[in-house]
């Protein structure tokens, strides 16, 4: 008995922190879970100011995806916390009986597991330690994130002894593994490496005698992928990625993963709206940024669009304002893309009127000189306003999605087998941005783009490829990239969007 309300009945789970039991509520008639706060490593005392935190952070969390804290008691010289009571197993212990879960199954559980972490990081709460074994599953699928002993609020004062990194190691991210301080992004590495722990039926790092070694293997080597990771691969990319900058937020993982679960057997989910920021790549942190490397949000794969059809030569008729290519499946369009198709629809009919009429004129040069349509208008094929003829003022044709692509398949292929070629696709000022350009895209071989998205307005190109890296192997990285005409109807690469 605890605290004279709380009947202790089983042991039921153990952790760093202490050990927990099924308990009754006796005033309330409820199941319980009751963990007695123990010794954190290092200490010699129980760790009661962690215990402490746990109970206000977890209380102030109020979510259906976090495990509710309902009392802090003190019985004798022991403390208690008391909490909300799951009946199920923890995600570690299904992945232990099942071996790798589904694709299907792993979205539900961690897009659970995301919306309670992206509730807690909106109040400047980081966990710190995200792992299967923190993640109750019950019989009815509701996941539900706890132990949030490590927990640190963004007023906290940190009570991590000097030297000690927490958190486990199989799942911390690579600032965290340096010693740095863990942020928001830290728990987005972590909540990736749990995906794919429960993808693969292990964790991405196993942990032996030597830990120091699991650090270092953090910190400067590629994440570990997975080649079945099917359309959970993006969220993989995007969440272990070794610059935290380059990581999606939580909010956008909880919606991707939403997204994924939600989709119909064989209807791939859709893309996500882009963010300016997060990013998914393999480069490691102590290695510079190639040019036109990795950068924001890869939308999951499609496949890829075929290039764009050569435009016909001109007829000698007055030349309408071009309509825009149809959009290929997948691409963006902004809403004024409409407005102009029906605009040049428009022109197109009256410039049809126009020669009608005139063909039967023998004075109108466009009756009989072809050349005349490039010619000098005379005073009277204006308007009374002055307005030139539409065949001497058509409009630019915005790019089409193929041929964005057709460049950017082309620039990965030509960067790959003759950099000094690729070198010169990018702009005078991005080269300056990119000394070691030759020094990445001379070890790379065999790339191929598996998705691709355009912003054809904005000239904005977002990419997934991958490629073997000599010394390193396969690779996969996600690419946004800012284009800008190269005045002869080519492209040139500006920078990174």
């Amino acid at each position: 008995m605890v605290n004279d309300r709380y009947e202790l009945e089983r042991e039921i789970g153990r952790g760093g922190m202490g050990a927990v039991w099924l308990g009754h509520d006796r005033v309330l008639g409820r199941a319980v879970a009751v963990k007695r706060v123990g010794v954190a490593p290092g200490d010699s005392s129980p760790d009661v100011l962690r215990a402490e935190r746990e109970a206000r952070i977890a209380a102030s969390l109020n979510h259906p995806n976090v495990v509710g804290v309902y009392d802090l008691v003190d019985d004798g010289d022991q403390q208690y916390l008391v909490m909300e009571y799951v009946e199920g197993r923890t995600l570690a212990q299904l992945i232990r009986e099942q071996g790798a879960l589904s694709h299907a199954e792993t979205g539900r559980v961690l897009s659970q597991v995301a919306l309670g972490l992206a509730a807690a990081h909106a109040q400047g709460v980081v966990h710190r330690d995200v792992k299967p074994s923190n993640i109750l599953v019950a019989e009815d699928g509701h996941a539900k994130l706890s132990d949030f002993g490590i927990a640190r609020a963004a007023a906290d004062a940190s009570l991590t002894q000097t030297g000690l990194v927490t958190g486990s190691p199989s799942y911390l991210s690579p600032e965290v593994a340096q010693g740095k301080q863990a942020t928001a992004a830290s728990d987005v590495w972590s909540l990736g490496a749990t995906l794919f722990h429960a993808l693969a039926g292990h964790p991405p790092y196993e942990v032996g005698d030597n830990v120091l070694a699991v650090l270092y293997q953090i910190v400067n080597e590629p994440p570990p992928r997975l080649d079945d990771a099917g359309e959970l691969e993006p969220v993989l990319l995007a969440t272990m990625a070794h610059d935290p900058r380059r990581r999606w937020s939580m909010d956008d993982v909880a919606r991707v993963l939403q997204m994924v679960t939600s989709a119909r057997p064989g209807e791939p989910a859709p893309a996500p709206a882009p963010r300016p920021e997060p990013v998914a790549d393999d480069t490691p942190m102590t290695q510079p940024m190639p040019a036109a490397g990795p950068p924001p949000t890869p939308p999951p794969a499609r496949p890829p669009v075929p290039a764009a059809a050569p435009t016909p030569a001109p007829t000698p008729a007055p030349t309408p304002a071009p309509t825009p290519a149809p959009t290929p499946s997948g691409g963006r369009r902004r809403s004024r893309v409409l407005p102009a198709i029906i605009g040049g629809l428009v022109l197109a009919l009256v410039a049809a009127i126009v020669v009608l009429l005139l063909q039967d004129d023998p004075q109108d040069p466009t009756a009989t000189d072809p050349g005349a349509a490039t010619s000098e208008p005379s005073s009277d094929t204006g308007s009374s306003d002055g307005t030139p003829p539409t065949s001497d003022s058509p409009s630019p044709a915005e790019p089409t999605d193929a041929e964005l692509e057709s460049f950017v398949v082309n620039y990965v292929e030509t960067a790959s087998t003759d950099p000094a070629a690729g070198f010169r696709m990018l702009t005078p000022e991005y080269q300056e941005q990119s000394p070691a350009y030759d020094q990445f895209w001379g070890n790379v071989t065999n790339p191929k783009v598996l998705s691709f998205e355009a912003d054809p307005e904005d000239l904005v190109v977002r990419y997934t490829y991958r490629y073997n890296f000599r010394g390193q192997g396969k690779k996969t990285e996600a690419v946004a990239l800012r284009l800008q005409e190269d005045g002869q109807g080519g492209f040139l690469i500006a920078g990174l969007a």
